[in-house]
Parts: C-alpha cells; sequence; structure tokens
C-alpha cells in the first residue's frame, strides 16, 4: 500500500493510510485507508469510500467510546477494533503544516451536507501515508457558510482526564480560531468547489492491511 514516499507526492489513485495516534508517541488507534485524489506542495486530497474497512477505537471490554459516559469514557482502558465505514464517503482535504484538516460529507444521492474542520496535528508524512493525533475539539460548517464549535464537552473532559495539558490545549484553540478566519473570509478549501467533486467510479476500495500500525521508516512534515 502507497506509493512513493515522505519526500514525494503520491499520485491521483495511489491507495495509502490516514492513521493518528492515541496521543504523542502512543500507539496508533485509528486507521484509514484512502485514495489519493490530489497531492501538491498545497493540498493532500484523499477519499474514504463507502465499506472501507478501518480501524477504531473501542473500550476494552468491545463497547463503542461514545456508548461510554462522558466522564469516565478516557480513563478506561480502551483496544481496538477493526470495523467497516458504513454510510456515504468523506472526502479529506489538508494544507501541509495546518493544525486542522477538512472533511466534507454527503447525505445519499450526493446532496451535500457539511464541512467539518478536525483540529488535529499537522500531518506526518511517510512512506505508507500520513499520521496525525486528534486534538478532540471540531467545527462544522454548513453550506449557507454558518458554523459552529463541536465536541467542547469532550475537548473539556480530554483536559481533565490528562490527555492534554493547558499549553497544547491553548495551540489546538488557536488553531481553530484559525480555522474559523478562513471560515469567516470563505477562503480555501472552502471556496474551491470541493462540494462538488466525484469519485472516479473505476476506484476499487482500498484494504487494511495487516500491519496496518507499522511504525514510519521516514517521516517527514
Amino acid at each position: 500500500m502507497g506509493a512513493g514516499g515522505p519526500a514525494e507526492h503520491w499520485t491521483p489513485g495511489s491507495h495509502i493510510l490516514w492513521r493518528y495516534r492515541e496521543n504523542a508517541g502512543a500507539r496508533f488507534h485509528i486507521c484509514r485507508p484512502v485514495t489519493v485524489v490530489r497531492d501538491d506542495p498545497e493540498l493532500l486530497a484523499v477519499w474514504m469510500a463507502p465499506g472501507t474497512e478501518c480501524v477504531k477505537p473501542v473500550l476494552a471490554d468491545g463497547t463503542p467510546v461514545h456508548g461510554e459516559p462522558l466522564e469516565s469514557r478516557y480513563t478506561k482502558p480502551r483496544s481496538v477494533l477493526r470495523d467497516r465505514w458504513f454510510g456515504t464517503g468523506v472526502l479529506k482535504l489538508a494544507r501541509p503544516g495546518d493544525a486542522w484538516s477538512v472533511w466534507l460529507f454527503w447525505e445519499p444521492g450526493w446532496r451535500f451536507k457539511n464541512w467539518y474542520v478536525n483540529l488535529e496535528a499537522p500531518l506526518a508524512r511517510w512512506e505508507g501515508g500520513v499520521d496525525s493525533e486528534d486534538h478532540f475539539l471540531d467545527i462544522s460548517v454548513h453550506p449557507d457558510r454558518s458554523w459552529r464549535w463541536l465536541d467542547e464537552d469532550e475537548f473539556a473532559m480530554a483536559q481533565r482526564a490528562g490527555l492534554m495539558d493547558a499549553q497544547l490545549a491553548a495551540r489546538v484553540r488557536e488553531a481553530g480560531w484559525s480555522a474559523v478566519d478562513v471560515i469567516r473570509s470563505w477562503g480555501a478549501p472552502f471556496s474551491d468547489g470541493w462540494q462538488h467533486w466525484r469519485p472516479d467510479p473505476s476506484w476499487p476500495v482500498p484494504f487494511l492491511p495487516d500491519d496496518w500500525d507499522r511504525t514510519p521508516a521516514h517521516v517527514s512534515s
């Protein structure tokens, strides 16, 4: 899986992995095989197709993470589960160095639903894909250009549970306001018409390799 390396750009149609660590230096707990739509010095765009086999976090007893009360969601032991992405696919857009990526969601029949700003560590490129760390706080952006913060309760609980210190939390909020500035000015990628994009129907659904959590040989930003 994957073509090229961290210093190169993947060609459209390449299959790579989009992964998240639990926190800095920890194991990977989210892995999503995706197809490269565009990759250049300005933007990485990837498509996660419906039915893609992914890895997601669960509690050690198999309980879905969001089925656990918020007060204990981040303190109980966890494991990972291979599962499939059900529902419509997701287009993910990330600019090099940004501490957030933008995801596009559609309703069945390709009715555009919303943009979703996922606050995260800037993507680290390696030979098989990109890695990051989710920062809990998110922003929903709607077709009428209105926006709202999401998951502020999870963001606060992650801090109380010791998953991020005050300095990181401040940087995450600052990154969020940077994203809001782009939303308010309706800059890229919101203004680029990605909501009208459609995947190539000939693209196969990428597979999840057995070594999905392998350690990268080389990493770059």
